[in-house]
């Protein structure tokens, strides 16, 4: 399996910044989130 680097809509990616405003607020932590997408590979685990 792989785990690139997902590409998000301009929209999306605001969700995502607002989330982490949020964690922010709540933990008093710079936290920032990363989002990756999953891929099927050969079946092999490669």
């Amino acid at each position: 399996m792989r785990f690139p680097i997902a590409q998000l809509h301009e929209r999306d990616i605001a969700q995502v910044q607002q989330f982490e405003r949020k964690l922010r607020e709540q933990t008093g932590e710079d936290i920032i989130l990363i989002a990756y997408k999953k891929e099927q590979t050969d079946g092999r685990g490669e």
